[in-house]
């Protein structure tokens, strides 16, 4: 039942926001009508996954446009009782020849404290699978609910770091990666500021330029229309394990904008554009200031710089708008494009 009401939801997704013909070039927010996003360009193809509950799904189109008819490829569904509901936030990352698949799911009795995070394996380099369960992601020293797991490479060391959301209170959290399954140690928590909202920060995502590591997160209950998005900065060379490394930049950097009807704009990912000349930023968000969980739906906008180095996401553009496809005057690789 759950399968078919999905099915019939995503094609509504289609017909409804497809509208009037747009030119070549050209497409128009939302992108895909389930939130949490995460999105990977390989091999001349966009791969997008979103926060489906029951399955990992990825849809994959050479535009973003395409992204909002292409037909889901369910890459992993588990009946594993421990793991095989709520599953949340997917993320998908190309380390050492394979695909790692980071995601959140909790126990069959839907209880969501039993929320832990999850890493599939490809078997191949294709994004689309075959995948084979890996192992728990899990904090010896606080082996509790845990959600949005993230990674990224140092790149002074070439270490690798995970990044979620833990207990108590939903914290930035970081600790070392001994392989892209396995955490080596305990984390650590990286305060970060809530602007106001005392109760969650999470979603974290790292972007790396200009010599720096700008970790965005996600502040307030995703309900809120006051849901945003919030930054720590430390140089590239730092130790990212010292919470002392991350300045707090004073303000949000992305947050609601009512003259456009945009709400709750957050859990964000970054990508770059095919000929990786522009940087994009992906997000959740949606049309109504009501305290509701329902109707945030996937979207992307183009980002700048400031002078000093910092970025400059802007503010969340009106469902209106008419966008231009992300640059693409040579044809990209068979790698992904790291943000």
């Amino acid at each position: 039942m759950q399968k078919a009401l999905i099915s019939i939801w995503l094609t509504l997704f289609a017909l409804g926001t497809t509208g009037a013909e747009l030119p070549p070039g050209k497409f128009q927010n939302p992108i895909n009508p389930g939130p949490d996003p995460y999105l990977a360009y390989h091999a001349g193809n966009y791969h997008l996954t979103t926060t489906q509950g029951d399955a990992i799904r990825v849809w994959k189109a050479p535009t973003l446009a395409g992204l909002k008819t292409a037909r889901p490829v369910t890459v992993w569904q588990d009946a594993e009782p421990s793991r095989s509901h709520g599953i949340w936030a997917p993320e998908m990352h190309f380390i050492s020849n394979r695909w790692y698949l980071y995601y959140t799911a909790m126990a069959s009795n839907r209880d969501d404290s039993t929320h832990r995070m999850h890493v599939l394996e490809s078997v191949g380099t294709d994004p689309l699978g075959p995948y084979a369960y890996k192992g728990r992601l899990f904090d010896p020293a606080n082996d509790r609910y845990a959600i949005d797991g993230s990674v990224f490479q140092h790149p002074g060391t070439g270490h690798w770091y995970f990044l979620w959301a833990a207990q108590p209170g939903h914290v930035v959290t970081i600790a070392r990666m001994a392989n892209p399954w396995t955490l080596q140690g305990r984390g650590v928590v990286i305060p970060a500021s809530g602007f106001g909202c005392a109760e969650v920060r999470e979603g974290p995502v790292v972007l790396r330029r200009h010599g720096k590591l700008f970790l965005t997160y996600s502040a307030c209950d995703t309900g809120k229309p006051d849901y945003k998005l919030g930054m720590l900065i430390a140089d590239e060379n730092a130790d990212v394990m010292n919470p002392q490394s991350w300045r707090q930049h004073p303000v949000p950097v992305f947050e609601r904008q009512d003259a456009n009807g945009v709400f709750s704009p957050g859990h964000h990912g970054f990508f770059r554009s095919p000929d990786s000349t522009e940087d994009w930023i992906l997000y959740h968000g949606k049309t109504t200031a009501e305290y509701t969980y329902r109707g945030r739906t996937t979207r992307a906008q183009k980002f700048t710089w400031n002078p000093d180095g910092t970025p400059n996401f802007g503010v969340p553009l009106p469902l209106t708008a008419v966008l231009e496809e992300p640059s693409n005057r040579k044809q990209g690789g068979a790698r992904p494009v790291d943000p």
